[in-house]
């Protein structure tokens, strides 16, 4: 109703309009009575004149209405037409025992019925799948816990009682075709209430079914896709773990093999090169030709000793088994001992080198073995290459948070085809037929040791003028001591008359240094010093130590040797043993614990747990009477 009185298009309404001719048809009564005041001729005429405009009024008013409410008519009649005869969707009324009583041209349309056909003759029942009904039934009983029979009963039931009902149904046509249909099912009431039939108003849902089919189609197709590309993924996932294995085992056997071979080699060659340097040390000494030959059976010798060495190293690298122990060390220390051990090839071969002198501390953080295995072979191509009274520098400058060491030489240089085939196995750049012996394989290892340590290296080279190899290595600074918080170092004491004897084997000066400096602070304690394991073995067996102090990662003999020795001898078996490396994570430790080290420290030495692990271990060897003994003795 407010839609209606909302719009202005519609006809006005009948009570203003009802209005408005009474009080027109009062104004003329009240007209008629005032004209008796006037002479009777003129009340007379006047009187007429009102009747006249009465019945005229009337006439008008009723013409005015009657031609009002046909317009209304005409326009609702026209919606329930269109609505009716829309073909966009079927409306089928029924009566109450739901027998078809309208069936419009939307149904017709759909179904292929002409609405003659239906009418007072069938049901929507009639015109639906049977087994859908029946089964519309069975889910209705089960919700509402009633009995409901198959047939129109399953249709309205709900719509009966007031409750909203759309489903789906699949109608079949007069020609027997079938399709989807969307069914909204109303109760229609007459005045009282009461159920006088139904109206069930549908939509083709064919084009709906259609879309939901085909995204079913690829919804399966994609998951049948993902379950291919699973499917692959896990194969290759297997192939990879496969060939990951084989490869393992592969690099296992090679390395087994090198190993093994390592040692078949050096047995014999130990044998060659001992008895060739017997007879060159003869007395009466060999004639000329004798030395010659055997001269050349030293060099051949001593160079297949190397090309084993090396060939050794690099399959060490590539199967994963090289151990580094990185720490802060000194570069100017590790290249004052190249200098030393390169001096005499260089004099011999008339090159005279320029080394950093004694100045600006450079520190890296790098395995101080590996950084003079580097330099030692940087330094042996620089003066091997190098051309009669030339010279070979070596530079060190920092580089943001790295430093860099040079190796320049004044040699024939390299050209572009030389420089990309550098760091290659086994090639030599065109040197293999000079004089120069070499394997070709002293830069691979170069390279790879400097980036195992997470350096970089690189070369620069120019043709007549020379060859500068570089590295460069994250900066660190000198190695410290630890302290806890509210903790000093200990005070310098006076000698004591009974000193226990700690002996410290290290390679790297710097961390001598520091230990040197805690020992002197402790009045129980000297401090003895070794190198190196050999070193170290001998001054145990000489010294008898109460404690030793180990490093891990040793030149020659590692740390983990050197106790296998100490522990096999029965001079040094009762020296508790402990460990002192850079290689800090767990593993490590529980490594060295399960090798028989007495304590495992880490680097950088923390001066609490240092001075109570000495303790323990000094405490550990009073206990002993061995080593009372010993120490007794001394």
């Amino acid at each position: 109703m407010q839609s209606v009185e909302k719009n202005p298009s519609r006809a006005p309404s009948r009570w203003p309009m009802a209005l408005a001719f009474s009080f027109s048809a009062i104004v003329l009564l009240a007209v008629g009575l005032l004209a008796w005041r006037a002479p009777f001729e003129t009340a007379c005429v006047i009187d007429a004149l009102v009747f006249l405009l009465l019945m005229l009024l009337v006439a008008l008013y009723r013409r005015t209405v009657a031609a009002s409410l046909p317009r209304q008519l005409l326009k609702a009649g026209a919606l329930q037409d269109a609505i009716f005869n829309s073909a966009n969707f079927s409306c089928i009324a029924t009566d109450a025992q739901g027998v078809i009583q309208i069936f419009n041209v939307g149904a017709e349309r759909m179904l292929g019925y002409e609405a003659s056909d239906v009418v007072d003759k069938l049901t929507p029942a009639g015109i639906s799948d049977a087994q859908e009904i029946i089964a519309r039934a069975a889910a209705l009983s089960a919700e509402l816990d009633t009995v409901i029979t198959p047939g129109v009963e399953a249709l309205v039931f709900k719509a009966t009682r007031g409750i909203e009902d759309i489903y789906e149904l699949t109608y079949i046509r007069k020609d027997g075709s079938r399709f989807p249909a969307i069914v909204s099912v109303t109760a229609l009431r007459d005045a009282q209430n009461k159920v006088i039939g139904y109206l069930l108003i549908g939509t083709d849902n064919t084009a709906r079914k259609q879309v939901e089919a085909e995204q079913a189609l690829l919804d399966q197709r994609l998951q049948e896709q993902q379950a291919y590309t699973r499917s692959l993924v896990e194969t290759n996932n297997a192939e990879l773990k496969k060939a990951r294995q084989v490869a393992e085992k592969a690099n296992r056997a090679k390395s087994e093999f090198l190993s093994s071979m390592s040692h078949e080699l050096r047995t014999p060659l130990n044998a060659v090169l001992g008895f060739a340097q017997l007879m060159a040390s003869d007395v009466p000494p060999p004639s000329p030709p004798q030395q010659r030959s055997i001269e050349q059976i030293l060099k051949g010798g001593w160079y297949l000793l190397r090309l084993i060495n090396e060939i050794l190293d690099l399959a060490m690298i590539e199967s994963g088994k090289v151990t580094l122990s990185q720490e802060a060390m000194s570069l100017l220390d590790v290249l004052q001992d190249c200098q030393a051990m390169i001096a005499p090839q260089a004099e011999k071969r008339g090159i005279s080198m320029q080394f950093p002198r004694c100045g600006q501390a450079f520190y890296v953080h790098a395995d101080r073995t590996r950084v003079k295995q580097v330099m030692v072979n940087l330094l042996s191509n620089a003066i091997k290459y190098n051309q009669g009274g030339g010279t070979v520098t070596v530079e060190c400058s920092r580089h943001g948070d790295r430093v860099r060491v040079s190796v320049r030489d004044s040699g024939a240089g390299l050209n572009a085809e030389q420089m990309s085939q550098l760091f290659q196995p086994f090639n030599r750049l065109g040197q293999g037929n000079s004089t120069e012996e070499g394997t070709g394989i002293g830069l691979v290892v170069t390279k790879q040791l400097v980036e195992l340590m997470g350096g970089a290296i690189g070369v620069d080279s120019t043709v007549g003028v020379g060859t500068t190899f570089w590295f460069e290595l994250a900066a660190s600074n000198a190695p410290s001591l630890v302290l806890g918080e509210g903790n000093a170092l200990p005070q310098v004491q006076e000698p004591q008359e009974s000193q226990r004897t700690l002996l410290y084997v290290e390679d790297n000066p710097a961390n001598l240094a520091l230990v040197e400096q805690l020992i002197a602070r402790r009045s129980d304690l000297k401090l003895l010093t070794a190198i190196d394991a050999h070193l170290g073995i001998d001054l145990a067996r000489t010294y008898q130590p109460d404690v030793i102090l180990m490093d891990i990662n040793l030149p020659g003999i590692s740390g983990y040797g050197a106790l296998h020795i100490l522990h096999d001898d029965p001079l040094t078996r009762h020296i508790p043993v402990m460990a002192l490396s850079a290689n800090a994570v767990p593993r490590d430790i529980e490594k060295g614990l399960e090798a028989g080290f007495f304590r495992y420290l880490t680097k950088p030495i923390k001066v609490v747990e240092f001075m109570d692990a000495l303790d323990v271990a000094l405490h550990h060897a009073a206990a002993h009477g061995l080593a009372d003994d010993n120490h007794a003795v001394r």
